[in-house]
């Protein structure tokens, strides 16, 4: 066995390896002076919502609730209940935490995130996300670790040294994050107790064999040393931490919580570790997503109460400890749910859903359209993609890391658009583009039998045009190439489709649009 696979089993299995009676656990190594030790001292915190979040139940389209009351009524919450942000959208009114946040213009919120060919299967979804593959491409390394490879090619050689002595990714809880994952090695150490991670028996007194177990022996070795050396660090800076939030609740309570609250501590207790992975877990809600008749009430609602409450905890604490400029956060889930509810009062697998990001630095706006609904919905119709997951990824590693554009391709993919995600404290980033808008798109005959004709404006640009059916899959490529400045027409047969709704997706540089259109 390899390094490399010896390394992607242990963390695939996400279980401890044991020496000596001590769990070890697969580690990852702060590498690069310039981002971990030098002027940058960014961090990145990531909250996954295991199981596929109900967008359509997180953040409310009021302008389509009527068509949402026809569709789901079981699970929709009262329209009176609420909590609006802005004219058009509003949150579950058990987030009202997170509508604080919004009011202090510290929440961005990016609609209808997704890929294209949705896979809906929670292992296979989940791996694209964290590896941002595409949907029919596997990839064993994760999208940070790739980037981190860049940054520190020898890894895990040499680290932690004296000048990079700090985990660069730390996984809050006992499963390492498969988004740091890179080609020897995972990035990421995982982490439960910062007062007590927990040292390894390296064993350095018998002599390694000489075979190919003595080569995997050693390098086991080697991650134990690595791990005990890390967890010196990790404990200096619990120590030296605090926090100073009020506003946590107790660990039984809100066990999401208590993860941020351990990476706020160690933020402010000087460790220099970029990404922070923390995980809240149960949103697959075939049933019991909320109480018959009281669609305020269960577990979704006990859910987005969690997560509600500890993005506000967590934001108010690195604010008391002069912290939150350096501090990003960023939700994501494997997918959103069916726009139609099921008979269980809960949502099957869907489609896209809104991406939360957080913190001081963030452009305070909604990007994005909200979904078009109607009382029509196929059966199995989640909400269309609007934007790629891939390009928020792209966007946040050029506008918070500082990654190249061309770098951002070639990591993740070619067709990126930069998304004005991040405002900026410190830094620019290109947020005020003129191009960071919906494209101006006509779409007739609607519904349509045998051709469309699509219009829509060019700025000299590639333009991708394509369909989707209403599972999320690529149906047809209408076209992809550049387009001269000014206004075009596209006339395409669409009479080989089977009869139903569509969604004609629109990607014009930065820009993109998606309309809802109905064969017949």
């Amino acid at each position: 066995m390899k390094r490399r696979s010896f390394i992607q089993t242990s963390s695939t299995l996400s279980l401890p390896f044991v020496i000596g009676g001590s769990p070890l656990k697969a580690i990852g190594k702060s590498a690069l002076s310039s981002i971990i030790n030098g002027d940058s001292d960014r961090v990145l915190v990531l909250i996954n919502l295991a199981g596929g979040n109900d967008g359509l139940t997180t953040m409310i389209p009021l302008d389509q609730y009527d068509n949402l009351a026809a569709v789901r009524s079981n699970v929709l919450v009262p329209e009176n209940t609420i909590l609006e942000i802005g004219a058009d959208n509003g949150f579950h009114p058990s987030m009202g935490n997170l509508q604080i946040i919004w009011e202090q213009e510290k929440l961005n919120i990016v609609q209808s995130v997704g890929y294209p060919n949705q896979n809906r299967s929670h292992f296979r979804s989940t791996d694209i996300w964290n590896t941002a593959s595409a949907a029919d491409e596997y990839l064993t390394t994760g999208w940070l670790g790739r980037w981190l490879e860049t940054q520190a090619p020898d890894y895990p050689a040499g680290y932690p040294n004296g000048e990079c002595p700090d985990p660069f990714a730390l996984t809050i809880g006992g499963v390492i994050s498969e988004t740091c994952q890179g080609t020897e090695s995972t990035f990421s150490l995982a982490l439960v107790d910062p007062a007590n991670p927990g040292t390894v028996n390296v064993g350095e007194g018998s002599p390694l064999p000489g075979n190919c177990y003595g080569e995997e022996l050693g390098y086991i070795r080697e991650v134990a040393a690595q791990t005990n050396a890390y967890a010196d660090v990790i404990v200096d800076a619990n120590e030296k931490g605090n926090n100073l939030s009020q506003k946590y609740p107790g660990a039984d309570a809100n066990p999401l919580a208590q993860k941020l609250k351990i990476v706020a501590r160690l933020i402010s207790g000087g460790l220099q570790t970029k990404v922070y992975v923390v995980q809240l877990g149960g949103f697959d809600l075939h049933s019991g997503q909320v109480e018959a008749n009281d669609p305020v009430q269960g577990r979704q609602t006990q859910l987005l109460t969690m997560l509600s409450d500890a993005i506000c905890a967590f934001q108010d604490d690195i604010s008391q400890l002069g912290v939150e400029e350096r501090v990003l956060g960023m939700t994501y889930s494997e997918f959103g749910r069916q726009i139609r509810s099921n008979q269980s009062d809960g949502t099957d697998h869907g489609t896209a859903a809104p991406l939360f990001v957080f913190g001081s630095c963030v452009n305070p706006i909604i990007i994005g359209e909200n979904p078009e609904i109607d009382r029509q919905v196929e059966p199995q119709e989640g909400v269309p993609m609007q934007y790629d997951f891939r390009s928020v990824y792209g966007s946040i590693l050029m506008d918070w890391f500082e990654a190249s554009e061309q770098d951002v391709k070639d990591l993740l993919f070619e067709d990126f658009q930069h998304i004005p995600i991040v405002k900026g404290c410190d830094f620019s980033t290109s947020v005020d583009s003129p191009l960071a808008q919906s494209v101006d798109v006509e779409i007739y005959p609607n519904p349509a039998s045998n051709y469309l004709r699509i219009r829509f404006k060019s700025f000299n640009e590639k333009v991708r045009l394509s369909v989707f059916d209403a599972r999320g899959a690529e149906v047809k490529l209408l076209s992809d190439r550049r387009y001269n400045e000014g206004e075009h027409t596209l006339t395409s047969e669409v009479s080989e489709l089977q009869s139903g709704n569509y969604f004609v997706r629109v990607v014009a540089g930065s820009r993109q649009k998606t309309v809802k259109v109905i064969k017949i």
